[in-house]
């Protein structure tokens, strides 16, 4: 069965992403210089991250199985650490420093010392232990920036704690409370203050707070029953031949997404069973494995698929894409493990129309893709108000990115409703103002100076159904466009009256499709080269209306992602600023944004959804 991998071939793959790192390792094995983009921390950092991520990594490979544990990977790091830690050395590892990256790397050098300790920390020469008590021990009193970064501090102080270290268990218990404030519910924390959700929410808020109760001994129920909510709708963010859903930051971190699938296992809170976990991870390291990941050499590349700096954030170096150390956590799993040796269970793969209103998300998955609907996340604290790409679009996909190089980022085409206004101003969507989500429905705002446009998105089958009342001044044009397509050649353009398609042939045609049910006079397509993490060729369909006379007028159209090169799109009516159809299960659908929004579907066998804002 298609990714159904033994406890083997993981632990081959770790061994030859761990083998390929080496000729990179400086004298002493302190740090790894990968080739690769310098990140902002400078090479001193990016070496320090190369020793901390793969030390993650081979720590998780060692301590599920010790009596296989190879003496020569013990004594790499242990060499490393020895080195690292030492003042006088030529690579000697940066102190840890006020809001430096050194923070984020020592959270990882404490998981792995803590879960390798009998093997490794626990048998190092007693000057050694002190020198790495000494440097992890300058974290105690260090800033850490307001989000996810405040738990390595809890992760490295209690490491300390348990070796008779220095800590701080009045910052241990405040950064709790810190992260205690951001959960939001049904399992989902933001990522700091604001409205932001994305992967860290499982591989660094679920995994650290579970990590630590596994460090302190403290009662792990509360986060336990948290992350088996949170994998309830987390599961569906990955298509069934194994691609994850491409939103958020830090993407290069690739098969780390797989590291709250483990995590449920590990803690036995999970709601998939172990077979199913198994062949779900499985097919995530495939997929990647399938596309180029790791790379000829063996590495670990900036990028998605391929090299890609612009899936990246200034704090990437060459080895944080070894962050994909965490999707390795299910080799803490011992061989007999239940996830291990339990039969194959079929993911669910069917239609699935999911809400998540904690995010404020739809999942909405077809044809073996899954899409995400966005009106919650726009990747922005309270006081920030930016429009990155990752965050602010109104749609991703687990087959497509978004359009992130330069003229893509300028442009702002794709899943983007933009009013052009007359004076050649574009507005972007940078803070979402939430409307509601119920069953199949969710909908925001955004205001750009004197334009404000509300958007609800309602699932019908296999479209989105975008309705968007827009109020902005008299002569400004409105775009609206759907997910961009990328593959390695040109891709396939199909005009036709108010509606445009993209197909991009990448082993099996993936179509973009966006129809104009209302408002709309022109559609067309927007082909770039090299602005797409997914292939150097890359297309987005859109849509172009004039805005009326009057302040206010209603927008409606239609997008799909799938592979089918025909779907008949909803035939709607409007009636003033009310939309309404009959969607593909025959049910009624009405819809009205403004002073008092609501959404009602009535159905064909009675069921009834009713929202009122």
């Amino acid at each position: 069965m298609r990714g159904d991998h033994a406890r083997e071939h993981w632990v081959d793959v770790a061994d030859g992403l761990l083998d390929a790192v080496t000729p990179y390792a400086t004298p002493g094995h302190a740090q790894y210089r990968l080739p690769g983009r310098t990140s902002r921390s400078g090479p001193e950092s990016d070496g320090l991250e190369g020793f901390a991520r793969t030390f993650l990594l081979a720590a998780f490979r060692l301590a599920g199985d010790p009596a296989a544990a190879p003496a020569a990977l013990l004594e790499r790091y242990a060499e490393g650490l020895r080195h690292g830690t030492d003042p006088g050395h030529e690579f000697a590892w940066l102190p840890v420093a006020d809001g430096h990256q050194t923070i984020v790397e020592a959270a990882s050098v404490a998981i792995a010392l803590h879960e390798t300790r009998p093997m490794l920390f626990d048998r190092l020469d007693p000057g050694v232990q002190e020198r790495v008590v000494a440097w992890l021990g300058g974290i105690v009193g260090k800033h850490a920036w307001p989000c996810n970064w405040v738990l390595f501090k809890v992760i490295v102080e209690q490491f300390l704690a348990g070796v008779g270290g220095p800590y701080d268990q009045d910052e241990i218990d405040r950064h709790l409370a810190d992260v205690e404030r951001w959960y939001v519910g049904d399992g989902w924390y933001t990522d700091g203050a604001g409205q932001n959700y994305d992967y860290y929410c499982g591989w660094a808020i679920h995994l650290y707070t579970l990590l630590w109760t596994r460090m302190s001994g403290a009662d792990a129920t509360v986060h336990r029953e948290r992350l088996r909510t949170f994998l309830d709708g987390y599961r569906h963010l990955f298509a069934p031949d194994g691609a994850p859903m491409h939103q958020g930051r830090s993407l290069t971190y690739r098969m780390a997404s797989l590291a709250p699938l483990w995590l449920g296992a590990l803690f036995d809170a999970s709601p998939i069973e172990p077979g199913a976990t198994r062949l779900m991870a499985g097919r995530t390291l495939d997929h990647f494995a399938a596309h180029g990941v790791p790379d000829e050499r063996g590495l670990l590349s900036l990028g998605w698929h391929r090299p890609f700096l612009p899936v990246t954030q200034n704090y990437s170096g060459p080895a944080s894409p070894y962050w994909a150390s965490k999707g390795f956590l299910g080799l803490l799993l011992g061989p007999g493990h239940p996830v291990w040796s339990a039969p194959a269970a079929e993911p669910d793969a069917g239609d699935l129309s999911l809400a998540l209103p904690a995010p404020g998300w739809l999942l909405h998955r077809s044809e073996g893709v899954t899409r995400l609907v966005n009106h919650g996340s726009d990747g922005n604290d309270p006081d920030t108000a930016r429009d990155d790409p990752h965050y602010a679009k109104l749609g991703y996909s687990t087959h497509t990115a978004p359009e992130t190089g330069p003229g893509g980022r300028a442009e702002n085409i794709d899943n983007h409703l933009t009013v052009l206004l007359p004076d050649g101003r574009a507005t972007r969507r940078r803070r979402i103002e939430r409307i509601g989500v119920a069953d199949g429905f969710a909908a925001s705002r955004y205001a750009d100076g004197e334009v404000v446009v509300e958007t609800a998105s309602v699932l019908d089958g296999p479209w989105e159904v975008r309705v968007h009342r827009v109020s902005a001044p008299a002569g400004s044009v409105v775009r609206d466009g759907g997910h961009a397509v990328a593959s390695g050649e040109p891709c396939e353009v199909t005009p036709g009256g108010l509606t445009a398609s993209v197909t991009a042939a990448a082993g099996k045609e993936l179509v973009s499709e966006i129809a104009g049910l209302h408002g709309w006079h022109t559609a067309a397509a927007a082909l770039r080269h090299d602005e797409n993490a997914f292939g150097t060729c890359s297309a987005t369909p859109y849509l172009v209306g004039v805005h009326p006379c009057g302040r206010v007028s209603i927008f409606v159209s239609a997008v799909r992602l799938g592979r089918s090169p025909n779907a008949e799109g909803p035939q709607i009516s409007v009636h003033g600023e009310q939309v309404s159809w009959n969607d593909s299960d025959g049910s009624r659908v009405e819809v009205r944004l403004g002073r008092e929004p609501h959404y009602r579907r009535h159905g064909s066998v009675g069921e009834r959804v009713v929202w009122t804002g």
